[in-house]
């Protein structure tokens, strides 16, 4: 039975904590030798499933959130970082208006008052992108400006008053 994604999320922190205790150990070098030899072993693995799937199916893989995590885990991910950045914003529903990523920046600008309005739009925009590609170092995002002020012509003309004006 396939895994929901919350319950392969809560795998995923479950390991990230247990490498974390391990280190904490009196001699945390055998066991983390082990994490290492394993993670190689699967590693090297993905890479002949890769290359035996092909391009197509490599990228549907990579649409599978548990299988993108491993892909990215290993540096076998088929998506280039900005693209994977893209998609992340997307699929967080938080309307954006633009995404640009410039070596390991990205940068995202919202639209005005998308997802609730600022803080908590931007802490879903990072963290997604964060997830997505963990090799981009800082995320900025900003609130689009707001639209400029039109005031029609016919407001700015002198209206006379009286006769003597």
């Amino acid at each position: 039975m396939a895994l929901t994604h919350e319950e392969a999320a809560e795998r995923v922190r479950r390991v990230d904590e247990l490498i974390d205790r391990v280190g904490e150990l009196p001699d945390p070098e055998p066991a983390l030798e082990l994490v290492r030899a394993l993670l190689d072993l699967y590693g090297e693995a993905l890479e002949r499933i890769l290359a035996a799937a092909g391009d197509r199916l490599a990228a549907r893989l990579a649409d599978d959130d548990l299988v993108s995590h491993l892909l990215l885990l290993h540096d076998l991910h088929p998506l280039e970082a900005a693209e994977r950045v893209r998609r992340a914003v997307r699929r967080a529903g938080v309307p954006a208006e633009d995404v640009e990523v410039d070596g390991d920046v990205a940068r995202v600008r919202l639209r005005r008052g998308g997802c609730g309005g600022g803080g908590d739009a931007a802490a879903v925009v990072e963290e997604a992108i964060r997830n997505a590609a963990p090799e981009i170092a800082r995320v900025e995002v900003a609130e689009a400006p707001p639209p400029p002020v039109v005031i029609p012509v016919d407001t700015l003309r002198r209206t006379r008053t009286g006769a003597g004006a």
